[in-house]
């Protein structure tokens, strides 16, 4: 018996041919859809941000996971549709994908817990981008709120990646008008009373140059009694973030106030006794 081994080149090559194409026709159909889609998201929750009057951090963060579901769907289309084009079932694929996930479930474990806290986290809407939060022992400015990590930018520069099951607690130190809190110290001898009047003539000038002072500032009165001093709080209500601002600007006031006024900001003292050999 005779085995024909011939191989028909040329069908082969055209079958080549055509597969290309069509995987460089949808390579480039998917480059134009990709942006289109992002741009129209974009656009979309812009109109739906101001038609809800959403805040901006929300509108941003919604935004975000709206892309990154998108991008997610549209890579597995253009998955789907490769195989097509390769000839490849796409049911058998899928059943070991299945098979593969359940090998590997007890492993992802931690990747279900990130998806399904970050959801949440989404849902009760504890985190919007632009907050300040301190979470997982990190503090800083909320860059990128994903299904699976969660980004911080540190005051340092720093770029925090948090996994979202290590976010048990969350301290959003954003909602609602800041505290700035400056809390000076005057020496015992000096009046209490007057250093009061002084520091509240200050808070009061702060108060109408400020534009990000919306409450305050007040002098609540003593705080504390130290080793050497008597510590004397200020108390304001700011704009978000404007909290740091206003409490430098208060302690560079009030210190050149308590100067004017001959009011003592007492500091450490050292004593230097020589003792002589009889």
């Amino acid at each position: 018996m005779m085995f024909d081994f011939a191989v028909n080149w040329e069908g082969l090559f055209n079958s080549l041919i055509a597969i290309g194409a069509q995987l460089l026709l949808l390579l480039i159909v998917f480059i134009i859809i990709a942006p289109i889609g992002k741009k129209a998201i974009k656009s979309g929750m812009g109109q739906v941000a101001k038609r809800q009057k959403l805040s901006e951090g929300r509108s941003k963060t919604l935004e975000n996971l709206i892309i990154n579901v998108y991008t997610y769907v549209l890579l597995f289309v253009f998955l789907v549709m490769f195989l097509g084009i390769l000839g490849i079932p796409i049911a058998p694929v899928i059943a070991g994908a299945g098979i593969v996930g359940l090998a590997v479930g007890f492993g992802a474990q931690g990747l279900v817990s990130d998806v399904v806290t970050g959801f949440f986290i989404l849902i009760e809407k504890q985190i919007d981008i632009d907050d300040y939060i301190t979470a997982a022992g990190q503090d800083g400015i909320v860059e990128e709120l994903g299904l699976r990590t969660t980004q911080v930018r540190g005051f340092d520069g720093t770029l925090h990646f948090i996994p979202n099951r290590n976010i048990d607690v969350v301290n959003n130190h954003t909602r609602g008008n800041m505290r700035a809190l400056v809390d000076l110290r005057i020496s015992y001898d000096d009046n209490i009373d007057e250093a009061i009047t002084v520091m509240q003539s200050v808070c009061d000038e702060v108060a109408a140059s400020n534009e990000n002072v919306i409450e305050g500032p007040d002098v609540v009165g003593v705080q504390g009694l130290g080793d050497s001093d008597v510590v004397l709080r200020v108390i304001a209500q700011t704009k978000k973030m404007e909290q740091w601002g206003v409490e430098r600007q208060l302690r560079k006031r009030l210190k050149e106030a308590l100067d004017d006024a001959g009011i003592e900001i007492p500091f450490p003292h050292q004593v230097n006794i020589d003792k002589k050999p009889e």
